[in-house]
C-alpha cells in the first residue's frame, strides 16, 4: 500500500481498512459498565474475601454488591447476622486495609442463603500409629467375629489413637 491509501487516526498512527481486534476497543465499552456495578474493587472482594476478613468469617458471608458511595452490601448467613454485625467496623476497616484506601464506608447486611457453597475444611491426613499401638488394638479387636465390625472398630480405634498423641 501506498503512503497515500493510508489515513491517518486522531493518535497519529495509521489506519488500515479492514478488520480490527476488538479487544483494543474493549476496555471502552466495558469500563462504564464495570464501573456502575463497584468497578474492580468487588471483583477484587469477591476474589480475595477469605483472604480479607479470615476464613471463619468468609465461611458465613458474602459480598454482594458495592455502592459508588462505598456501601458494601453483605450476604449473611442467618445464624452468624448479630456476630457481622458487631463485627462490621472491623471488617470495614480490614477491607479498607487491603485496598489501601477507603473503598469501602459501611456495610448494608442482607440475611439469607449464601450464593456459593461453604467449601468443608480441610481435614487432617492421619499418620499411620506405631507397629506396637497397633498390635495392641488387633490384640483387642481378635475376638470379634463380624468383619465389618472389627473394620470399623479398627478404624475408630487408630483415630482415638491418632486424636492422643
Amino acid at each position: 500500500m501506498s503512503e497515500s491509501s493510508l489515513s491517518r487516526d486522531k493518535d497519529g498512527g495509521e489506519r488500515r481498512p479492514g478488520f480490527r481486534a476488538a479487544g483494543a476497543s474493549l476496555p471502552r465499552i466495558v469500563a462504564p459498565i464495570v464501573a456502575r456495578h463497584g468497578g474492580g474493587v468487588l471483583a477484587r472482594l469477591k476474589a480475595d474475601w477469605a483472604a480479607i476478613i479470615g476464613p471463619e468469617l468468609a465461611m458465613s458471608t458474602w459480598p454482594e454488591a458495592l455502592s459508588r458511595d462505598g456501601v458494601l452490601r453483605l450476604r449473611v448467613a442467618s445464624v452468624k447476622a448479630l456476630e457481622v454485625q458487631h463485627r462490621a467496623p472491623l471488617l470495614v476497616e480490614r477491607t479498607n486495609l487491603f485496598f489501601g484506601r477507603v473503598a469501602v464506608s459501611r456495610l448494608a447486611l442482607v440475611q439469607g442463603p449464601l450464593p456459593l457453597p461453604n467449601a468443608a475444611p480441610p481435614r487432617e491426613t492421619a499418620r499411620p500409629i506405631a507397629a506396637g499401638e497397633a498390635a495392641a488394638l488387633g490384640h483387642q479387636l481378635a475376638e470379634i467375629v463380624d468383619p465389618e465390625l472389627r473394620e470399623a472398630l479398627d478404624r475408630l480405634g487408630r483415630t482415638v489413637v491418632e486424636s492422643e498423641r
